[in-house]
């Protein structure tokens, strides 16, 4: 948006631009004509409904803000196009093979997000993987298709191994994935107790590198997997145990978000040298774990950034079946299952969070008198008379002497010789200067370098009611950034330059990078807020890893979530919702017992009513907000 547009020349499809939401959303968000955003949801056609109209409806539930809205539309969605991209591409490669997916849990571990995802996905035999023990028993608890596959990856104990043969039992389709040595013994150790076959992959650590922030995990340094050498280990003890026909499936995984689709190439076609010579090797197989790294584009640059990706869904599906046949046709080896591990594109559309904005700092000068008063130190008559002269021609030389004369008064103020009053008018004036620079700046052919990010040093601070640590960790721990934006007030012209702080009390908690498909932005464009009025952001993308990352810096607990539908009507209902933690539950997570402090505090009232600090009365009142506080909300309340 070019600063030179005539203020009223303002539409909706420029709030859309403004904010990329037309690139990122994916066709799942949307301006609407009334200046909200839009949930769309597609089944046969398109059904929206206004995101201001559902927080308003959670707001009548008592579901005060922060709220973590799920869509199970854009839910169920992603697994039905994630399905069927990939038989689409096996139908069109003509490939003699299927696909099956599976859901990682600790991408969200939610327990109806997993019962979603195995509602749904059982038309598609869609089954889960599990990266602990913990994470098993919900995969056989949720997982009912006997065509669905169980894939347990991470290091596995005795335990873990038994919960996954009992599984097979019952007619489970459970895979061990081998991640050491180790577990080749222990695999066949405890099939042998037991009397079950069991079913066995093997990890690779492969040579392929990826781009993009997760590509340590790719390589011959990566965390998991099997070498060459213990992989052919690993094969010569199961034909020693007479095993040999247990290895069923070959697995790999390069990243998290893999931004390039010459990676996912690159990746499949060296697998694929291993799934050729270990058929020849005798190893039935019959499975390609291809892992994740489906990609999220979340800034909408399609390939731009780490945070986005140069293919479509049907590209990578297309191109993982290709590489496939080609790497096996010439060797006569039978096609695969293949196997995705897609987590983070099929939950991430499905949240938002949904918070409001409590305050706003500006830095502003506010009112200036007509010249400074006689008293004034030079500094501040410099100041003064800098203001006026400010020009096109002169930005850079007036911005060093605004400066060099507030450094000066700050100087002086420490050596006693300046008054506070008249430090807070000079500074007062330095940001009329300033303030008066950034104004020009747009009207510059080239902007100095010194003053490109003068414009951040003077955005507004918009004060929201979460916690980047707890909603947010991504962001702060790994620099992933998110869409964020308003949801309402899109048909008029947003004029503050933001960034957004927490609740929490510190210097990390704070939203300052932006997702935009033209690049990164370290500030966003807000509208002024209202007197008794709220003001509406969102965070969008958020449904992989942050529930289950979050922490409680500042005591700060979960979120109240809501899931929705969007039906036929264009209209929504509330299919679930669930309260936020209590100050009390938040305080039982570090050990405290809220009736050993509740009974600190009434024998600390007690002894002020014996004092005569306090009466009777108030210490019934106080005790009474005492109670009340633990069973409230962690965050703001108006």
């Amino acid at each position: 948006m070019s600063q030179r547009e005539p203020l009223d020349d303002w539409s909706i499809d420029k709030a859309a631009e403004l904010y990329g939401i037309r690139e990122w959303g994916q066709g799942l968000f949307d301006v609407g004509a009334d200046g909200t955003v839009q949930v769309l949801a597609r089944n046969g056609s398109v059904h929206a409904v206004s995101l201001l109209e559902i927080a308003e409806g959670l707001r009548q539930r008592d579901l005060s803000m922060p709220v973590l809205l799920r869509i199970e539309n854009h839910l169920d969605a992603a697994v039905r196009r994630l399905n069927e991209a990939f038989a689409a591409a096996i139908a069109e490669a003509g490939y003699r093979g299927q696909y099956r997916g599976v859901f990682p849990i600790k991408v969200n571990q939610q327990r109806h997000v997993i019962e979603e995802i195995a509602r749904f996905g059982r038309r598609y035999h869609h089954g889960l993987e599990a990266g602990s023990k913990a994470e098993l028993l919900v995969a056989m608890a949720m997982i009912q298709d006997p065509e669905s596959l169980i894939v347990c990856n991470g290091y596995k104990d005795e335990e873990f191994i038994d919960l996954g043969l009992r599984a097979r039992q019952l007619g489970l389709n459970c895979i061990f994935v081998l991640e050491s040595e180790e577990e080749v013994e222990l695999i066949i150790g405890r099939s042998r107790a037991l009397g079950v076959r069991p079913a066995v992959g093997a990890r690779l650590k492969l040579g392929t590198k990826v781009d993009g922030h997760w590509s340590e995990d790719s390589g011959d340094r990566s965390l998991f997997g099997l070498n060459t050498q213990q992989l052919i280990a690993a094969v010569d003890r199961l034909r020693d145990a007479d095993m040999l026909d247990c290895l069923v499936l070959l697995h790999f995984h390069l990243g998290s978000q893999i931004p390039n689709i010459q990676n996912v190439r690159a990746g499949v076609r060296e697998a694929c040298r291993y799934y050729v010579d270990l058929v020849e090797e005798g190893a039935p197989l019959g499975y390609l774990d291809i892992g994740g790294g489906l990609a999220v584009d979340y800034d909408g640059s399609r390939g731009g950034s780490p945070h986005s990706r140069n293919y479509s869904l049907e590209e990578y599906c297309a191109d993982v079946v290709e590489a496939i046949q080609e790497a096996l046709d010439p060797a006569g080896i039978p096609h695969p299952t293949i196997v995705s591990e897609s987590g983070r594109a099929v939950v991430a559309y499905s949240s938002v969070l949904l918070f409001n904005v409590l305050n706003v700092t500006h830095f502003e000068p506010g009112p200036l008198p007509p010249a400074p008063p006689a008293d004034a130190p030079d500094e501040v008559e410099n100041l003064a008379a800098l203001l006026e002269s400010v020009n096109l021609k002169n930005l850079q030389e007036c911005h060093n002497d605004a400066v060099y004369y507030l450094e000066s008064l700050r100087m002086q103020f420490r050596r006693g010789t300046v008054k506070l009053r008249m430090r807070a008018l000079g500074e007062r004036y330095y940001l009329a200067v300033l303030q008066r620079i950034v104004a020009l700046l747009p009207l510059l052919d080239r902007v100095p370098v010194e003053l490109e990010h003068l414009p951040e040093r003077l955005a507004d601070i918009y004060y929201g009611n979460f916690s980047v640590f707890q909603s947010l960790p991504d962001f702060w721990a790994i620099g992933q950034t998110f869409p964020v934006m308003p949801i309402h007030r899109l048909d008029e012209r947003p004029t503050r330059r933001a960034i957004i702080a927490d609740l929490t009390c510190d210097c990390d908690g704070k939203i300052d990078r932006f997702a935009h498909p033209e690049g990164e932005r370290r500030t966003l464009l807000l509208h002024p807020l209202r007197p008794d009025e709220e003001y509406y952001l969102a965070v969008f993308l958020v449904g992989a890893y942050q529930e289950t990352l979050g922490d409680l810096h500042n005591l700060f607990g979960d979120t109240h979530v809501a899931s929705v539908r969007i039906d036929e009507n264009g209209g929504f209902h509330v299919v679930h919702e669930l309260e936020g933690d209590t100050i009390a539950d938040v305080l039982r997570y570090v050990e405290y017992d809220p009736a050993d402090l509740y009974r600190r505090f009434r024998n600390a009232a007690e002894e002020a009513v014996r004092a005569g600090r306090i009466r009777v009365a108030e210490r019934q009142q106080m005790l009474g907000a005492f109670t009340e506080s633990l069973r409230g909300y962690t965050y703001f309340e108006r």
